[in-house]
């Protein structure tokens, strides 16, 4: 299964830095968010990757590539430890860069991977949105689309106050975890909402999301969402939706940017216990 990755957004929410950086590239401690992105869809299997880009994220690409100079500088001054974690970002996997020319919506970003996807089945991961889990998030969807056969999209509970922030689903229950949707709205009111079950940024999706991408009018922002082409994909084939296992960070959120930076600094041997002090003397 091959994986689109959107990184086209302006990332206003973090101007100025995001002016001159991709806020895909934001570094979690010192690691950027999309290598943790990247991952994740490698661990679950996926070798071949798409990433949509936009004007000002060539630093996407130089991250991804092979940096000659800067891997003859650690291998003279014997630093072999990074020397091998900057050599395998580069040899993570095959990724292919396609540019979205305008900023018209996450539906037309994953329209123009059509060329590259064909006729198959593909996963989609929103490049500022980490997912941490024992199985990864993008894995249990597949699972479940091994199942069904048909477009998967992972959901996550969220409070009535962020309806608004996200695709939001109504379903019919199966399981705990599992639910047959049955509508959904882009970005909806408190009182337009029909639950609370969001779209946190996974998807399984059949190539015939490209039949409805190209169909659907503009929506919320003037834009093609891709929330309004899986509703038009309802109308010809099931969608479920599955509550991953995990805790999702979204990065675009500057609140959210700082607790992910926390939680996995408590994390790394190296600086959790200073991390903890200084959290402790916090005024």
């Amino acid at each position: 299964m091959k994986a689109v990755i959107p990184a086209a957004g302006l990332g206003t929410r973090f101007l100025p830095a995001t002016k001159s950086m991709p806020k895909e590239m934001l570094p979690i401690i010192d690691k950027p968010t999309i290598q943790y992105v990247v991952e994740e869809a490698i661990l679950s299997g996926i070798d071949d990757i798409i990433i949509i880009t936009g004007r000002g994220k060539r630093a996407i690409e130089d991250h991804f590539d092979k940096n000659f100079e800067l891997e003859s500088i650690l291998e003279k001054r014997k630093k072999f430890d990074l020397l091998k974690k900057v050599r395998d970002i580069s040899n993570l996997v095959d990724i292919h860069y396609i540019r979205q020319k305008e900023q018209k919506g996450l539906g037309d970003a994953i329209y123009c991977a059509k060329k590259h996807i064909g006729n198959e089945t593909f996963a989609v991961l929103l490049g500022d949105d980490i997912i941490k889990s024992d199985i990864p998030c993008t894995k249990q969807l597949i699972t479940i689309y091994k199942k069904y056969k048909c477009s998967v999209v992972g959901l996550e509970e969220v409070p009535k106050e962020k309806v608004s922030d996200y695709g939001i689903v109504k379903g019919k229950k199966i399981d705990d975890s599992l639910y047959k949707i049955e509508d959904l709205i882009e970005k909806p009111s408190i009182e337009e909402a029909t639950s609370n079950l969001a779209i946190p940024g996974r998807y399984i999706l059949t190539p015939k999301i490209f039949d409805c991408i190209e169909k659907v009018p503009s929506g919320k922002g003037n834009e093609i969402q891709l929330t309004d082409a899986l509703k038009l994909l309802l109308k010809s084939e099931d969608i479920y939706g599955y509550k991953f296992k995990g805790e999702r960070y979204d990065i675009g959120d500057k609140f959210g940017y700082i607790k992910t930076t926390i939680d996995f600094a408590l994390e790394r041997e190296e600086l959790k216990d200073k991390v903890r002090k200084y959290l402790e003397g916090v005024k």
